[in-house]
């Protein structure tokens, strides 16, 4: 029997593509192989949201290829729809097969006579890349990615879970992918095409399979998650979704990835926080706090807007994680535009963040804009604001020593504790080895290298 391994890079939503991959190819028979090095077939899922995503794929190629000279090396996901004929050229390169054409991984890779695949150029949509040999090019399968329809689905999981050890827990479905903004700085719509969405019908299928398997928590997660059902010809609202999963199924725990500011409603907020069944975690992409920032970015909402969603949010979840994506470095962006940033994240409720340094990328607005900031001090940024992240994250957690805290069990992180999230997104080390996926309750004992040290509750 054939096998194969599939590592992916980047995101949630690439994570899922590869679960989806992964059921690709089991269901035609291959099996799944424990490490690259004991695989015939290699599958590198990619990102591309930064250049140092890419650095980390190529040295990917060059690992597998010295670890495991034998086998197929095939390229998929992100980077290899932006620039397959750089990724077809790396040395140890079997194949590149891009966004436009993953939903058919497995089929070109291990075709069925029902399926057989003679040529890429049997496949739809199908754009010749002039500059290589025509040997290489029948290895490149990418074609015009706003054209793609496709949205592949499969749950991905975290830590060890219900039965065996070899199955995980806190599933993460995607349910949506694709985005219909553009904002400057961002490859993604290129790379992932336009929004899509998952049936209405088969997310709660999805969702009412994973109870039935025994897990108690499920994530949902998109590209641009709040914008879910929009292309349907009879158009849909997120909330629907939400609705839908905890009318259908009896999921104990749904926990919402991030939404962007726009897409926070009355309602959607109203839902969270009167509902035992959602998890009190709000995840909304800041980017900047400078205004003149964000209209360069092209980002859809203003500051006082965003400070409103946020007061709001922390109003009807007093205990609720919030969280942010910020970008620091973004070109043309002063210390006056910086420290507007900073002062509004002081002032927030923020109990995260994630901190990230503007990269160029090639064919995105901002890569030709003047005056690029010194790498330098886009770091010395960057290091103010986790610096500031992480005081705000302490503090958050120092609010519950004493206090009962309602957590499920991951895995057993050494031989004295088990590793837990509650659900306002605070890791939990209990005392004592616990099975996973398991609601327990907890008193908070103190707060040690990031998580709340905790015995269980009497």
């Amino acid at each position: 029997m054939a096998s194969f391994y599939v590592e992916n890079f980047g995101c949630r939503a690439t994570q899922a593509d590869g679960a989806a991959i992964e059921r690709q190819f089991e269901e035609r028979g291959l099996a799944r192989a424990a490490a690259p090095a004991q695989s015939e077939i290699v599958v590198l899922n990619t990102c591309t949201v930064t250049a140092a995503a890419d650095q980390d794929a190529r040295a990917a190629i060059r690992r597998i290829r010295r670890e495991n000279p034998g086998c197929q090396i095939v390229v998929t996901g992100c980077y290899a729809q932006r620039a397959p004929e750089e990724v077809a050229a790396l040395p140890g390169v079997s194949r590149v097969i891009g966004n436009s054409h993953k939903h058919r991984l497995a089929e070109i890779l291990v075709p069925s006579r029902r399926d057989a695949v003679t040529s890429i150029e049997s496949h739809p949509g199908f754009v010749p890349l002039s500059s290589l040999t025509a040997e290489a090019r029948r290895e490149i399968y990418v074609s015009d990615i706003f054209a793609h329809t496709e949205l592949l689905a499969a749950p991905v999981f975290d830590g060890i879970g219900p039965g065996s050890n070899n199955e995980r827990t806190r599933p993460n479905l995607k349910v949506q992918d694709g985005c219909d903004n553009r904002c400057s700085f961002c490859v993604i719509p290129y790379v992932r095409g336009q929004s899509r969405s998952l049936p209405l019908e088969e997310i709660v299928d999805e969702v009412n399979a994973l109870v039935q398997s025994g897990y108690r928590e499920v994530v949902i997660s998109g590209i641009n998650l709040g914008r879910w059902g929009r292309d349907f010809d009879k158009p849909l609202r997120f909330e629907d979704v939400v609705h839908e999963i905890l009318d259908r199924t009896n999921l104990e725990k749904l926990r919402i990835s991030s939404v962007e500011p726009m897409d926070w409603s009355d309602e959607l907020i109203d839902m969270m926080a009167h509902s035992s069944r959602i998890a009190k975690h709000a995840h909304v992409p800041l980017q900047s706090g400078s205004d003149r920032v964000l209209r360069g970015m092209h980002r859809k909402y203003r500051p006082w807007h965003y400070r409103e969603n946020l007061e709001q949010i922390r109003a009807a979840m007093p205990m609720a994680a919030i969280g942010a994506d910020v970008m620091v470095g973004f070109p043309g962006g002063s210390e006056a535009d910086f420290e507007e940033t900073r002062r509004l994240i002081e002032e927030m409720p923020f109990t995260y963040l994630h901190v990230f340094t503007y990269s160029s990328r090639p064919g995105t607005p901002a890569a030709d804009l003047r005056d690029q900031v010194p790498v330098q001090t886009a770091r010395g940024r960057n290091r103010i604001l986790r610096d500031l992240a992480a005081e705000k994250k302490l503090a958050f957690m120092r609010g519950f020593v004493g206090k009962t805290v309602e957590a499920i069990t991951l895995n057993v992180s050494d031989g004295k504790s088990t590793e837990a999230l509650t659900d306002n997104y605070l890791k939990v080390r209990l005392w004592g080895q616990h099975d996973a996926n398991q609601w327990l309750k907890a008193r908070v004992e103190q707060v040690e290298a990031g998580a709340l040290r905790a015995n269980l509750s009497a």
